[in-house]
């Protein structure tokens, strides 16, 4: 199973260009799509999970059109948005039967094992009967999971599905998806450059509707590496290292700003190198698109 997508733009009435010529191949596994808000990602998300129609382009799942067959995708897909509503007041597992009918499972006794399963797969089963207003953001995003997972869809996009989530539920989430990326195609949208340093064999990098890279994390780090200097300096004097070196990126440590800039010499002047990671990949690229300060 593979993911096509050839030449693929999408620019909304207003005038902004969401996707500008976008071109990726997906495999199976887990594939981290990386970039800032507002970079396309979800438009993206939205066009392959066939919400919405690209002005051109093409996204092939093996053989079917996912731009004309979509009704083919559909029964192939499982999708988790960024944001999706839940009824408060139903259980978990009357949700999931009603979206396995909804998917086309109509044999009750079927639809009773899925729904236990899918809900011992996530670690729900023990709350399967509280109304799922009542569930933390983590439960939330588990039975997100979950309704995806109806009708056994062998591709899987997930968007921002770790955004608020506290470190214990971040984790139970990881490894999920892991579980779930060994036999599926799974797409995961996030700004969240840990959720792809943890989950992903394969990436790609977009920014103001572009991809500036795609490889494997290890790949995208091995081109930086050597490259990567850091110091710490006063707030105030921010702005004279801005002018003088090629600064990617801030953070703001004990009241004093830990400067990271990308060097093919060493640039001297109390910087000292370190080793590179993935996020000094992901800033080195979006910092040629976006100010690293504003990131």
């Amino acid at each position: 199973m593979e993911l096509i997508i050839k030449n693929l733009s999408k620019t909304y009435p207003n005038g902004v260009q969401a996707l500008n010529d976008i071109s990726l191949e997906i495999p199976q596994g887990m594939f981290g799509l990386l970039g800032p808000n507002g970079a396309g990602k979800s438009t993206l998300m939205r066009t392959i999970s066939t919400l919405q129609d690209a002005d051109q382009g093409s996204i092939m799942l093996d053989d079917i059109n996912v731009l004309e067959d979509k009704q083919a995708v559909r029964e192939k897909l499982g999708y988790l948005p960024q944001d999706f509503g839940l009824y408060p007041r139903i259980s978990a597992e009357v949700m999931l039967d009603h979206i396995a009918q909804m998917k086309g499972i109509g044999n009750k006794s079927d639809r009773k094992i899925l729904v236990e399963s899918l809900l011992q797969k996530v670690n729900l089963y023990k709350d399967r009967k509280k109304g799922l207003g009542t569930y933390s953001g983590g439960m939330r995003q588990r039975f997100g999971i979950a309704q995806a997972l109806v009708g056994n869809p062998s591709l899987i996009i997930v968007d921002e599905p770790t955004a608020g989530l506290d470190p214990s539920e971040r984790n139970r989430f990881y490894n999920l998806l892991s579980e779930i990326g060994e036999n599926t195609i799974v797409i995961l949208s996030t700004h969240i450059v840990e959720d792809v340093n943890t989950l992903c064999s394969n990436m790609a990098i977009i920014c103001k509707g572009e991809v500036l890279m795609q490889g494997k994390p290890k790949e995208g780090i091995a081109t930086v590496q050597g490259r990567i200097y850091q110091k710490s300096i006063d707030k105030g004097d921010l702005e004279s290292y801005r002018n003088d070196y090629n600064l990617i990126s801030t953070k703001l440590i004990e009241g004093r700003l830990s400067l990271r800039v990308e060097s093919e010499t060493d640039p001297g002047n109390g910087f000292a190198s370190v080793p590179a990671d993935l996020e000094d990949v992901y800033f080195s690229y979006i910092s040629k698109k976006v100010d690293p300060i504003t990131i």
